[in-house]
């Protein structure tokens, strides 16, 4: 394998380019925003790790007058634009704004961390203050922005502000770049200050975007495109850009070009299929992409060790709320849904692309659009005429995130569940009554690993580990191993476990006999008899969410 240098965790364009980092030319993005006709405001909604930031950083690189570019685009697709260069490269003021890290567990913490955005971004035209072009009153109020000082009404008016004092030094519009606009307001909703953080992000929206003057465009991205009514009021010439458009989808997330070229210049391709089967599976408009995290990040540990297998990536930048959430606000029909899916299967539902934070989890149209628009789910065709689309699970990473939510999700239900009527059958060597209450755990449960025998083993050993009780699972037990071993500390006994997985329900009671029959065999139970007052030994057989259990 050829060592690439890979830019792991860098979405600062001007730092890959000026140290010779490995980059996939995404610079077309410039040609077809600025080609034609602007649009004055530019929402794009991408889901996260999907090389939003790093557009944006490339954008700020390319237009900010302060700047000499043309070395970072030397030999790159837009280089070759000669007449978009020579009108757009370096001659505009631009102000560059991220939220990405305006979070808190309260709105004074988070409050925070936009003013001290704010204040960096000051820091980036404080000469601006030196300027005898500049209002007076305007610079006072520039001074508190930088010092954090600003009061609530003047962070909610900052941009118009500085977007006004920029036009009046460079006597030109300005261009105004907004990074993960939704950020503080996701973080508000889930920490519970949401109408307030709304209140100040929409009066700094829509101060800056509404009848500015001093604009040329704006270009805002995000996760989810929050309804306009809701934050962008009154603005005009507004034109939003989603995963379900076209215009520049092959600019976020990588296509399969992007891929098989990066793989070559690696000297992988052999890779080509694992990485396809973990990491690709995102249809975008029309195109299906990559998604370009995890990629870099595959190649980066198989420089390290060519036999490295992938992992779930994407699930390490997040807690993935998100499913979470949506699983605990399932019922029946939707919990059937999510079967379909971590089997590989699809549904159809409606989706709807204008979204509040406040009632995300309101409808379950609702709560499925954001499983689309975040990445978790992808879509099959297009949308047919009742406004609905197909869904799937992408890929194997999305499908691994799925089920250790809902794996995860089982041990917390079970620990609240009643579970007496069950510990005492097994105690009792009841296993009729052990048989009708594993069932109704079972009915309860989220299905995934394809009816494997490891998700019932699982399965079985959460069921008891969640109570307290001290569970082995596929020790060395007798002439063999033993699937799962239950101790009772407290009554002196052992409860031996062997699960068999039946193809076909009338297979069941074989299958259970089976069990029966190997714990006998193998001798599971005789290390057991000396050190404890009884040792109980239970065949179990599942089919689906059907079992029997029968008892030596």
């Amino acid at each position: 394998m050829k060592n690439l240098n890979i830019p792991v965790g860098i979405s600062d364009f001007e730092r890959i380019r000026e140290l010779n980092y490995y980059y996939v030319d995404k610079t077309g993005l410039i040609k077809t925003l600025l080609q034609g006709e602007m649009d004055q405001v530019t929402l794009i909604t991408r889901p996260r790790r999907f090389g939003k930031t790093m557009a944006m950083n490339m954008l700020n690189s390319f237009l900010d007058i302060r700047k000499d570019s043309r070395h970072l685009f030397k030999g790159l697709e837009i280089s070759d634009e000669v007449k978009i260069c020579e009108k757009w490269m370096n001659q505009y003021p631009t102000l560059f704004l991220s939220f990405k890290d305006v979070d808190g567990t309260t709105f004074e913490n988070a409050f925070n961390f936009l003013k001290f955005i704010i204040s960096e971004a000051c820091k980036q035209h404080v000469y601006l203050l030196d300027s005898d072009e500049i209002d007076e009153g305007d610079k006072l109020v520039f001074q508190k922005l930088k010092t954090c000082s600003a009061s609530m009404m003047e962070i909610q008016s900052c941009i118009l502000r500085i977007t006004n004092m920029l036009k009046s030094y460079y006597k030109k519009p300005v261009i105004l770049l907004i990074d993960e606009y939704d950020v503080p307001i996701a973080k508000a909703s889930s920490n519970g200050y949401y109408k307030e953080m709304l209140e100040i992000m929409k009066g700094l929206l829509s101060t800056a975007l509404k009848d500015n003057s001093s604009l040329k465009f704006a270009v805002i991205t995000g996760c989810l495109k929050i309804a306009k009514e809701s934050i962008f009021t009154g603005t005009n010439n507004f034109v939003s850009d989603t995963i379900s458009s076209t215009r520049y989808n092959e600019y976020y997330g990588f296509t399969q070009q992007d891929v098989d070229k990066l793989l070559a210049d690696a000297e992988i391709e052999e890779k080509a299929d694992l990485i396809k089967e973990w990491y690709d599976g995102y249809n975008f408009g029309e195109f299906e992409v990559y998604c370009p995290w995890d990629v870099m990040n595959y190649l980066r540990d198989l420089q390290n060790d060519l036999n490295a297998r992938p992992v779930s990536y994407w699930k390490n930048t997040s807690d993935n709320a998100i499913i979470r959430s949506f699983i605990d606000y399932t019922g029946a029909a939707i919990r059937k849904k999510l079967e379909v899916l971590i089997a590989g299967g699809s549904i159809c539902q409606k989706i709807e692309e204008d979204l509040t934070y406040d009632y995300l989890h309101s409808s379950e149209d609702n709560v499925w659009s954001i499983l689309y628009l975040t990445g978790y789910l992808t879509k099959v065709g297009e949308r047919d005429k009742d406004g609905q689309i197909e869904l799937r699970i992408p890929n194997k990473e999305v499908k691994e995130i799925f089920e250790s939510t809902v794996r995860k999700w089982f041990e917390d239900s079970a620990r609240v569940t009643n579970r007496k009527d069950l510990f005492d059958a097994v105690w009792n060597k009841d296993a009729d009554k052990a048989t009708k209450e594993i069932s109704t755990l079972l009915r309860m449960t989220i299905s995934y690993y394809d009816y494997r025998e490891n998700f019932y083993h699982a399965f079985l050993a959460g069921i008891f580990a969640g109570a307290g009780y001290s569970v082995e699972s596929n020790r060395e037990h007798g002439e063999g191993r033993s699937d799962i071993v239950i101790y009772n500390d407290v009554t002196g006994q052992v409860a031996v476990f062997e699960a068999k997985y039946s193809r076909k329900l009338e297979d069941l009671e074989k299958d259970c006999q089976k069990a029966l029959d190997q714990i006998n065999t193998k001798m599971y139970a005789k290390e057991f008899e000396d050190a404890y007052e009884e040792v109980l030994c239970y065949g179990i057989a599942f089919y689906k969410k059907r079992c029997l259990v029968k008892s030596k």
